[in-house]
Parts: structure tokens; sequence; C-alpha cells
């Protein structure tokens, strides 16, 4: 059973876990915090420790408070989007033709169908989101299978809504949340690898945080980035 540190206004959850340091998370997108102390740890130094993080916690959270959410696209005239981190202005074409999308350095140009809805506009760059993603993903799987010494038997996009990837250790599949086409590319490597890490270690333990840190020293730094960036899913829970 979960023990619960109150400080003021915050409730800490605390799980116990056989490691060597106490570890404090807020996590996005509401600032939930929680701690994860050695098993040996008593609650009022557990809860010591968290009085001195305070501050932090606090920063945090307004953080959080304060990130951009992504408004619902409607995929119109002159609407933002964003691929590979730079930002695109849409240009809409109704045309008696296939549906396509094209991309020049300014402006994203999509071609639909008198009469195409709102659905149907965002299926068609749904797609055309995927075949930019197959066409980097296949490229990093291979770079980091022979970094890491492992296999993917197959990797999968679709939409998420709390996790920008995830890993079938059994299976050896790794799936990746089709949001991060928008994202810079060097963020979609971070989570390609952290996800293939997986395949070594399942768990956020001690050992997979060493094996993430030795071949992708700035993890840490590419996760910070990738959850301060504007969300359109809920960003990756660990």
């Amino acid at each position: 059973m979960n023990e619960i540190i109150e400080l003021g206004d915050i409730s800490i959850s605390v799980t116990r876990k056989d490691i060597k340091n106490v570890h404090l998370s807020v996590h996005p997108p509401e600032g939930r915090v929680t701690l994860v102390a050695p098993t040996s740890t008593r609650l009022e130094v557990a809860r010591a420790y968290a009085i001195s993080r305070l501050g932090w916690i606090r920063e945090q959270q307004s953080k959080l408070e304060a990130q951009a959410r992504e408004a619902p696209r409607e995929f119109v005239e002159r609407e933002s989007h964003y691929i590979w981190g730079r930002r695109y202005l849409m240009v809409v074409n109704h045309q008696d033709a296939k549906p396509s999308v094209v991309l020049d350095h300014k402006r994203i140009t999509l071609t639909v169908r008198p009469g195409s809805d709102a659905q149907k506009r965002a299926e068609v760059m749904h797609e055309w989101q995927k075949l930019q993603m197959h066409a980097v993903v296949p490229v990093l799987i291979r770079k980091w299978e022979c970094k890491l010494k492992v296999k993917v038997a197959g990797y999968y996009l679709q939409r998420m809504k709390t996790k920008w990837g995830s890993c079938n250790h059994q299976a050896g599949n790794i799936r990746l949340n089709t949001e991060l086409v928008k994202k810079p590319k060097d963020l979609l490597e971070y989570v390609v690898v952290h996800e293939m890490v997986h395949l070594l270690e399942p768990t956020h333990n001690d050992r997979f945080i060493s094996i993430l840190g030795e071949h992708f020293p700035t993890w840490r730094e590419a996760r910070a980035e990738l959850n301060e960036l504007p969300l359109a899913a809920e960003v990756w829970k660990e």
C-alpha cells in the first residue's frame, strides 16, 4: 500500500523500491508528485527530503501549469502546423484529385476533394505524417540495433494519449506516438533509443538508467524538452 506525505496542498505518493537514493518526480500534465525511496528509508526521512525540495516541486508545477497546450487542429487555411520542430502555415486546396500533402520551406499544402470535412482532412494529414515517420524510424532502429546489440522485431506507429512510446519486451516490438513527427528529430531518436533499451531491461531501474546514460548521455535534457513542447497528446508518463 502506498504511503502519502501531505505538505500543505501538496500530496506526495511514496513507493518503496530496492534502490540506493530517493527519487522525487513531478509528473505532467497535472503536476502529480511521487517519491520513490529505498526500502529501508523511514517515512520521516523521506518527508524531510520532500520538504527540502518544496521550492523545486512548486517551480515544476508552475511550469506545467504554464505549459503550452496545442489547440485541436482543424486543418484550415493559415493554421500553424509543426513538422520536425519547424512551424509551417497551412494552405488548403480543394481539387477533385487524390488527396495529398506537400511541404515547402514555409508552407504545408493540403489538397483534398471539395466538401471534405475536418475529419477527412485530419485523416489525410495523419497518413502523411505516418509516411514521414516511416521514412526516418527504420534508419534510427538500424543505427541503434548496432550500438545496443539488440534486434527490433517490428515497430508500430499510432496515436497515444499518455505515452511517447512503448516496448513489448517479450515480442521485441516498439510503438511510437505519431505526435513525434511534430518534434525535432533528435527527440524522436531519444524515444526510439529509450524503447530499444527496454529490450535489454524492461523496467526503469538503475540498470536501465545506466544503459541509457551510457549510450544517450543527453537523455534527461531530451526528455525535459519533449515534455515542454506544445502537446496534443498527454505527455509520456514513466
